[in-house]
């Protein structure tokens, strides 16, 4: 099921139509502050969330859907400013698409997500983690990490192709709220990298994402 958040009834009634064409199921919400509850009964395959919402804006409920699901969201908005652009992907947004769109796109993109999303379950680890020795595996290679090392890679790997601004990994790494600079993860990165790189020089573990921050790639397909 795709659940639709969008408060332009025309429209949503429209990406309905051509979502169910493509064969999916639809759920439809107008308001922000319905989304919630609806989630806690329901399990959608994707969202999506428009950002100009009566009742609640669409990036305060991207920030709590991404706090308790996975659940790949893309992001539909006249709001152009790059600010937004950037903010969503801190909040974890999977995409975004800007008005006025064709509905044919929205649903190209969505098949993209759900493709990329289905790859990501059925593909096949690398590396292997090893939490009581702070240790990282693939075949009879390990690798030793720092303690801080160790949580961030593992961080980056819990959600393969996602990706992560140096904000939020500031914020897991140092939970005390301490005064970190972005240096100071490209710094742990840059290690990290060099340890991954005595697994398999021949495969980028970790790619950096021009004024977003990194993501981890750690799968191929059987």
């Amino acid at each position: 099921m795709i659940l639709i958040v969008e408060d332009e009834e025309k429209l949503a009634s429209l990406l309905e139509d051509y979502l169910r064409q493509a064969g999916y199921d639809c759920d439809v919400l107008h308001r922000g502050d319905q989304v919630l509850d609806w989630l806690r009964f329901n399990a959608p395959e994707a969202i999506l969330l428009d950002l100009m919402l009566p009742g609640e804006d669409g990036l305060s409920l991207c920030r709590q859907i991404r706090g308790r699901s996975d659940v790949p969201i893309l992001i539909t908005t006249a709001r152009v400013e790059e600010i937004d652009r950037l903010l969503g992907l801190e909040l974890g947004a999977d995409d975004y698409i800007c008005k006025p769109y064709s509905p044919r796109e929205v649903v190209a993109r969505v098949k993209a997500i759900l493709r990329r999303t289905v790859s990501q379950k059925t593909a096949t680890s690398r590396v292997q983690f090893d939490d009581a020795r702070m240790q990282i595996q693939q075949g009879a290679n390990s690798v030793a990490l720092t303690a801080v090392e160790y949580q961030l890679l593992k961080h980056l790997a819990s959600l393969p192709g996602r990706i992560f601004s140096r904000g939020q990994l500031m914020d897991r790494m140092y939970g005390d709220h301490r005064i970190v600079s972005d240096r100071t993860i490209d710094s742990h990165i840059k290690k990290i990298r060099r340890k991954l790189t005595e697994l398999d020089p021949e495969h980028e573990f970790i790619h950096s994402v021009y004024g977003a921050g990194y993501r981890f790639e750690d799968k191929y397909d059987n």
